[in-house]
């Protein structure tokens, strides 16, 4: 049975699903980055927000159209609860850049604190790690390369944990407006788990490798 298997064909356009939404990813992280960069500016800081919340409905219907294109399938490349666990792990990378970004809005944040350019800056080398790996998988020929890839974003995401604490405890110590304090800790904690969530991405891209390469 597994060898007939084997010999059928197989739906390759997983692969293609899972690049649009990853280079989505990419360019949600960036609009991230430029967000905080220029945060002062209130116009461009409105078009971003609305920015991101475009690339993140965008990236709804891919994942709607992944996981109806699974459900039609009989023979997928890997494994069918991998698939699902991918794309929406990767999915909820951009609810989190999304959550991140209306939270700012929605909290009325003035100012950001002092390490969030820093951490918007690993979502985003994260991301672009998420993205060329799941294009890794389109053939396992390329499992080392992508295993390196996921350990760089296990690296990313250790540095992004020392930062946030860091960053919130120099709130703690310095910050004496407490509302501003609760606004500032929840920067970080959106944009930390938007990075932990890179990370679960790069988890089920190790799995896929370690069990079909």
């Amino acid at each position: 049975m597994r060898f007939l298997s084997a010999l059928m064909p197989r739906e390759t356009r997983f692969f293609d699903l899972f690049d649009r939404h990853g280079a989505l990813i990419v360019e949600g992280s960036q609009a991230v980055v430029e967000l905080v960069q220029h945060y002062a500016d209130t116009t461009r800081r409105a078009a971003l927000i609305q920015r991101i919340g475009d690339i993140e409905r965008s990236a709804d219907k891919i994942t709607h159209e992944t996981i109806s294109v699974l459900h039609s399938t009989f023979i997928t490349p890997f494994d069918r609860n991998d698939i699902h666990r991918l794309i929406s792990n990767m999915d909820d990378v951009l609810d989190l850049m999304q959550d991140a970004a209306e939270s700012m809005h929605l909290f009325d944040i003035q100012t950001l604190p002092p390490a969030s350019l820093q951490m918007a800056k690993l979502l985003h080398e994260c991301c672009q790690r998420v993205h060329a790996g799941v294009g890794l998988l389109r053939s396992m020929d390329n499992a080392p390369k992508a295993l390196a890839l996921t350990e760089e974003i296990d690296g990313f995401e250790s540095d992004a944990d020392k930062v946030s604490r860091d960053g919130i405890s120099r709130l703690f110590r310095e910050e004496q407006d407490v509302r501003q304090l609760i606004k500032h800790k929840n920067v970080y904690e959106y944009l930390e788990n938007a990075i932990d969530k890179c990370q679960d991405v790069a988890n089920v891209i190790e799995s896929v490798v370690v069990e079909n390469a």
